[in-house]
């Protein structure tokens, strides 16, 4: 075995998150692509049994799940190259703490967007979406963003990337520009970094093919 590797999956922000920490750091590593969301595949199962979902991190075969506290492994394993978290203790805990926001608040949110079958039910989560976002807007993104290290920046992903990709598919405007002008221009800069860029994260197109697969577009049917 590899000494690291990572199970991931090419649509996932959760996988692409642990792919640009490893290479912001320097580390080589085996990617093993899963059949995700169509199949968990025994190596999954095997390594996640409780969640039995991607990402998982492989190091000297020892596992670890859930892709914020793979990130953390990472900046505390190798304590070399670029540190992920920042060194402050409070702005370690600011870091970790919009980081949960994201993950434990806004993506609940973008998922009902996608995949709830019951009208209302999705346009309540377009509403709640739309004032979590506020909150970033005004709490987060009005200070600077870099006092709390590349850690914040790669786990953005999920809202700078993938929400962009999500509201196209379904066919809603959420993120507007003039609405969001600190969320959007960050999202601009972000993109342009070097450890981004260089994480060739995947084709626009392409994920929005694979969002309007699963992803009905967020449109009221009439009955018959």
């Amino acid at each position: 075995m590899a000494e690291v590797q990572l199970l991931g999956y090419w649509a996932s922000p959760f996988s692409k998150r642990v792919e640009i920490a490893l290479k912001l750091k320097g580390i080589q590593y085996e990617y093993i692509e899963e059949d995700i969301p169509i199949n968990k595949s025994p190596r999954v199962v095997k390594y996640n049994p409780i969640y039995k979902k991607i990402p998982v991190f492989l190091h000297d075969g020892k596992s670890i799940a859930e892709s914020l506290l793979i990130l953390e492994y990472i900046d505390e394993t190798w304590k070399e190259g670029t540190p992920l978290l920042p060194n402050d203790p409070y702005q370690r805990a600011m870091a970790r703490f919009w980081a949960k926001f994201m993950d434990e608040k806004c993506l609940p949110e973008m998922l009902k967007l996608c995949y709830e079958s019951n009208y209302e039910v999705r346009m309540k989560a377009k509403g709640e979406l739309h004032e979590l976002l506020k909150l970033l807007e005004n709490e987060l993104i009005k200070d600077n963003t870099n006092l709390f290290g590349e850690y914040i920046e790669i786990v953005s992903i999920l809202i700078t990337s993938w929400i962009g990709i999500i509201q196209e598919a379904v066919q809603v405007d959420i993120l507007k520009k003039e609405e969001f002008p600190n969320i959007c221009g960050w999202a601009d800069k972000l993109m342009s970094r070097s450890f981004i860029k260089e994480s060739r994260l995947p084709p626009r197109d392409k994920l929005l093919v694979f969002y309007k697969t699963y992803a009905k577009p967020l449109i009221k049917e009439v009955p018959q």
